[in-house]
């Protein structure tokens, strides 16, 4: 007998209908996979033979032929273990095939029949509502992260005789129902650490609020200690709450890479990864033989940290640079490319020179000049001119460190950027794809960013004394409108300009003394 079951693959962050055809042909005991399966999916059928006799189900005796369709889309992963077993079930004979065509049905199997995990679930049920199934059968663990789509129904599985009682009518399995805008909007606002923590460093404070007001990269620089990577991860705390496009945007590429926490819904605030300096071309962007999304689209609406920025290898930061102006990478393979979103804030941190302490105001550098300098020059001139904003990062006094005085909060902080964000989100309705300042094209600079004669002067002698390059001088323009955002200015003043032009004192020329 010839069964259809539906399974889906996942190509980017989007899914693909897998149709799985199982056939009996009638012959000698064997089974055979066709259409393009990896050896995950071979060897689903010893997975599928054991949990069948672990659960007291007959081992087919007869030949068996899996075609899974498209047959030139590669398939990968156990995910298809589930609806192949059904499939074999179906076609012979054990469990009724009527209602197959209605389901999209994935999970891997253990060998008692429990179901594990699967990648990819939000996309998977965002697809399978586009082609109008009548629900889908995964993972229990899966099932509140597919139950974000709303007119499907979504069945959370924890053993295949579930599945098979589904079926037969026996079982009673009752659909997940999640409140989606109850459970994102009660998560948005909850935070384990806030500004209120940081002592001191008022103006590493000012340069983040900007950061955050325009969507801009920033790098800071400083001794150990300090405080930089304490700031960093504080930055999410003052970003703009996420909208439920951009979490369901977010969520999807954490689904499609595995990253989602069990039993989780949706991602509710702004993602912050920290990658390790020892990260691979591949893991910063993606890769893969079946591309998976990299850390800079992990950290897509949100924030990419790279600590010890000069540690990193350079041909990891160079493949940055693209995505970074682009706010997408593309992977290309022989046989398929596919975009990955990565619009995300970078924010660095790194030591002044390998002992950490040149210009240090109380230790002393043992570095020679010659060594300051080969460290500086880890960082190419490309990708320090993609970065708006260049803060310097000093020790913070005793008397700083003992005051018992609260700093400011988090939300008043918060509650200035999304007002910048408010008068930059009026600025470019119509303009697609631009949300904030950092994003502005040339075209928009030049009609947004005007400036008067002092100006003019200011920024004139400012690009002649630090030998800034074009990039540098379209990134003070952007800093400067955002400052003046806070302020809601809607002329962009000297004092605007002066202070975006501090944000670029460390630029090379200014590095090594």
């Amino acid at each position: 007998m010839l069964v259809k079951v539906f399974g889906s693959a996942v190509y980017g962050v989007d899914a693909i209908t897998i149709t799985i055809e199982v056939d009996t042909p009638g012959g000698q005991t064997a089974y055979f996979i066709v259409g393009l399966p990896d050896n995950a999916v071979k060897e689903s059928i010893e997975r599928i033979l054991s949990a069948m006799k672990n659960i007291g189900y007959e081992r087919p005796r007869t030949k068996i032929l899996v075609n899974m369709a498209p047959a030139d889309i590669k398939k990968a992963g156990s995910a298809y273990d589930l609806p192949i077993a059904i499939g074999m079930m179906a076609a012979t004979g054990q469990l009724p095939h009527e209602e197959l065509k209605d389901y999209i049905i994935m999970g891997e199997l253990s060998l008692d029949g429990t179901l594990q995990p699967i990648k990819g679930a939000l996309p998977i049920a965002i697809q399978a509502r586009a082609e109008k199934f009548k629900g889908i059968l995964l993972p229990k663990q899966n099932a509140r992260e597919a139950a974000l789509v709303n007119n499907i129904d979504v069945y959370g599985i924890e053993h295949i005789s579930e599945v098979i009682g589904f079926f037969n009518g026996t079982g009673c399995i009752q659909p997940i129902k999640v409140n989606t805008r109850e459970e994102f909007f009660d998560a948005q606002n909850y935070f384990d650490i806030d500004f209120n923590d940081v002592k001191g460093q008022e103006n590493v404070k000012r340069a983040l609020e900007i950061a955050a007001a325009g969507g801009h990269n920033a790098i800071m620089i400083g001794p150990p200690g300090a405080g930089k990577t304490m700031l960093a991860k504080r930055l999410p705390t003052i970003l703009p709450p996420l909208s439920l496009h951009e979490a369901l945007e977010t969520t999807k590429i954490h689904s499609v890479a595995g990253k989602l926490p069990v039993n989780t819904s949706l991602i509710a605030q702004r993602p912050f990864r920290s990658p390790h300096h020892t990260v691979s071309d591949a893991a910063l962007v993606g890769g893969g033989g079946v591309p998976q999304p990299g850390e800079i689209s992990l950290a897509h609406n949100g924030v990419l940290f790279l600590d010890e920025l000069p540690e990193f290898k350079r041909t990891v930061l160079e493949v940055m640079r693209q995505p970074m102006e682009e706010r997408r990478v593309t992977i290309s393979r022989a046989k398929v490319s596919i975009d990955f979103p990565a619009s995300f804030m970078l924010i660095a941190s790194m030591n002044p020179c390998p002992c950490g302490y040149f210009n240090h105001p109380e230790k002393e550098c043992t570095c020679s000049p010659i060594m300051v300098q080969r460290y500086l020059n880890k960082i190419s001139g490309p990708l320090l001119d993609r970065i708006d904003l260049h803060v310097e990062v000093t020790p913070v006094a005793f008397s700083e460190l003992s005051n018992e005085k609260k700093s400011e909060p988090s939300t008043d902080i918060r509650e200035r950027v999304v007002k910048a964000r408010d008068i930059q989100s009026k600025r470019f309705e119509g303009n697609e794809g631009t949300y904030s300042n950092a994003q502005m094209s040339s075209k928009l600079l030049k009609e947004i960013c005007v400036i008067n004669n002092v100006g003019q002067n200011l920024l004139k002698a400012a690009m002649d004394k630090l030998n800034l390059s074009a990039r540098a001088y379209d990134r003070i323009l952007k800093v400067s409108r955002t400052i003046a955002d806070l302020e809601a200015s809607e002329d962009i003043k000297p004092q605007h300009l002066a202070e975006a032009i501090q944000y670029r004192s460390l630029d090379r020329e200014g590095w090594g003394g």
